[in-house]
């Protein structure tokens, strides 16, 4: 039985007419005809029963025509993936995370998936939620870790990973310090740090007085070492979130947990990348990534 005599088959069903089948494949009726004979023969029962120019699958013939359709549908998704694996542009993966996460579970994931295909070359860049979104659209990314600011999208994969909690970084120097919680009022006289760079400021100061509601007046760090340098000179706070493990801080910080109401303060974070670019790398690495994360 061979794969063409299977693909002739199906192309009889579907075009209810050996003619059609061949100019389909591209071959004379009589070579139709003659693989469904060699088919047949090989099977040893009938798939169709004809009558003089028409024909009618047999209880046989209906059974085998479902699982050709799943086996020939298989051997496609192979195909297309095998030429993705062979193809350069497989073989790098652009990773972006924002850059609100200083966790391990990146760092792992990289060298956990680096052991397993050192064939292919990994990059790595950190920016505000924007510049990930921005990176995704125009092809300079294929993964982003990233937080949830726009309804999920058809066009992406959007792999929920959790609800990451927010909690305050202040100085030990500071009246917020001695807090066990805080709300949103309890920060309105002091300065709110944010990690942006300088194109996106604009854009992260509304997000964090619009949408998480922050009324304060801004400082802008372009990296969280810098950002953590400006708490412990007390000038501001800085919101962080959970996303994975924090980091252990200098004795001169405090994490302080927000709450709104009685509720604690939490932004969902994700793994996005594009639907059309789905491939086993990028799906490999989201997986280890998730498991370290979830």
């Amino acid at each position: 039985m061979l794969l063409r005599q299977i693909q002739y088959f199906v192309s009889v069903i579907e075009e209810n007419s050996f003619t059609e089948a061949a100019e389909k494949n591209f071959v004379s009726q009589s070579a139709v005809s003659q693989g469904m004979n060699a088919l047949e023969s090989d099977l040893g029962v009938k798939l169709l029963e004809r009558k003089n120019r028409s024909f009618q699958m047999t209880a046989a013939g209906e059974y085998f025509y479902r699982k050709c359709k799943v086996l020939l549908s298989e051997l496609d998704a192979i195909r297309s993936e095998t030429v993705r694996l062979g193809s350069d542009n497989e073989m790098s993966l652009h990773v972006g995370y924002i850059n609100l996460y200083a966790g391990p579970e990146l760092s792992e994931a990289i060298a956990e998936f680096s052991a397993l295909y050192p064939e292919v070359n990994i990059s790595v860049q950190s920016g505000t939620h924007e510049e990930l979104y921005h990176g995704l659209v125009t092809g300079r990314l294929d993964l982003a870790l990233n937080d949830q600011r726009r309804a999920f999208s058809d066009d992406y994969v959007n792999m929920e990973l959790k609800n990451a909690e927010c909690l305050i970084e202040v100085s030990e120097r500071s009246d917020l310090s001695r807090a066990e919680r805080l709300v949103l009022s309890d920060l309105a006289n002091y300065s709110c740090i944010i990690v942006s760079s300088k194109e996106q400021r604009a854009t992260e100061a509304e997000y964090y007085r619009n949408i998480l509601g922050f009324s304060n007046d801004f400082l802008f760090a372009e990296t969280q070492e810098e950002a953590r340098l400006m708490v412990i000179g007390n000038r501001g706070f800085l919101p962080v979130e959970a996303v994975g493990k924090l980091p252990e801080v200098s004795g001169a910080i405090r994490r302080v947990p927000l709450y709104r109401k009685n509720r604690r303060v939490t932004r969902k974070y994700c793994l996005f990348w594009p639907e059309a670019r789905t491939g086993y790398y990028i799906e490999e690495f989201a997986e280890m990534l998730r498991k370290r994360l979830s």
